[in-house]
């Protein structure tokens, strides 16, 4: 089993650091070979996804990715921006399915910005198309306003836009995984004003049909928003494109506590695919030793269940997890009265000695 490194800029180094060591306890014999990628990656070879990081990736059966990005390349060029990295591998791997779990621990119901009683037992999944939508629709760019309020002035555009395979195929993914949790899919859209989530909402309501043990209903994004934090327990999975999915994702990271806590996997038609948490690279905390390393650590598990084929050793790491906040061991964006603080690296090593 080949893994690619993958730990980027500000706190990926130290935090996919940690999910290495967890991997190495395990009683599995893995191929790692570590690479730059992001602003690492530009300062070296001038280019955030060089040549021989994406051969890398395409060769290997999982990416272990850390994150990307950094103040102080902001005035780049955009295609030589860190955050063009990540986009570069999954059009490049063809990711287009990003599963992110929303999962609110017993330990940490308090750390929660939400009442316990809201979000005690929350398990939530949202399913969030990658490869499509506004972030890599075309035609995009800056140009004269040829119309509109002010023609004549500068003006930028995006393109929103989705082909029908492309909702079929992430809809057959969230019912699948619906099938192994409660049986309820949300699929969350704005087809009231947008013409391209009207499609969405036709075409996942075609794919139900062969579904028929799975529950669906159909939510308007701002809804689905306030729902979030109204009723977060009301949802089992939730599918829906890219930029929405991006926003709602956050969102529901906070009533796990931190968005440190939240892992994330993308997936190709292969299984192969690419784990990271669901938060930044930091830059101002990087270097500090107190980032949370367990969203990374539990994006591992992602890997060995889903591209590894290694539930066991998943369920061992999740196992290990739970015991380690069982004991009130907290990194800083989870502590509180009674527990004890930790930095980066006690906290991946108590996982360790957990296991």
């Amino acid at each position: 089993m080949k893994i690619a490194v993958l730990p980027g800029d500000g706190i990926g180094t130290e935090i996919v650091a940690e999910a290495v060591k967890v991997l190495k306890a395990l009683d599995l014999k893995f191929e790692l070979e570590e690479a730059k990628v992001g602003g690492a990656a530009y300062d070296a070879h001038g280019h955030p996804l060089p040549e021989a990081t994406l051969t890398l990736a395409k060769e290997s059966d999982a990416i272990l990715f850390g994150a990307v990005g950094d103040w102080k390349y902001d005035k780049l060029d955009r295609p030589l921006r860190p955050e063009q990295a990540i986009l570069g591998l999954r059009k490049a791997l063809g990711l287009f399915a990003n599963f992110r779990p929303a999962i609110c621990y017993e330990q940490l119901t308090h750390a929660s910005s939400l009442k316990p009683e809201l979000v005690a037992g929350l398990d939530i999944l949202i399913i969030r198309e990658l490869t499509g939508d506004i972030y890599f629709g075309q035609p995009r760019g800056r140009r004269v306003a040829p119309d509109g309020h002010f023609p004549g002035a500068e003006e930028a555009f995006d393109t929103m836009r989705y082909t029908r395979p492309e909702i079929e195929r992430i809809a057959r993914v969230a019912f699948e995984a619906a099938r192994q949790r409660g049986k309820r899919v949300t699929s969350v859209d704005k087809a009231n004003v947008l013409e391209t989530f009207q499609l969405w909402k036709d075409v996942v309501t075609d794919v139900h049909k062969d579904y028929a043990d799975v529950a669906l209903d159909h939510m308007y994004v701002d809804n689905a928003a306030m729902q979030l934090v109204k009723a977060p327990k009301k949802f089992d999975v939730l599918v829906t494109g890219n930029m929405f999915g991006d926003i709602l994702s956050d969102e529901a990271s906070m009533l796990t506590g931190s968005i440190g806590m939240l892992p994330s996997a993308s997936l190709n038609d292969k299984k192969q695919g690419l784990y990271e948490p669901s938060h930044g690279s930091a830059p101002d905390i990087a270097g500090k030793g107190v980032a949370n390393p367990l969203a990374t650590i539990l994006s591992t598990a992602m890997m060995l269940r889903f591209s590894l084929n290694q539930p066991e050793a998943a369920d061992r790491i999740e196992a290990a997890v739970k015991k380690v906040l069982a004991q009130g061991l907290r990194t800083p964006d989870i502590h509180s009265q009674g527990t004890t603080k930790v930095g980066t690296r006690d906290m991946g090593e108590a996982v360790v000695k957990a296991l």
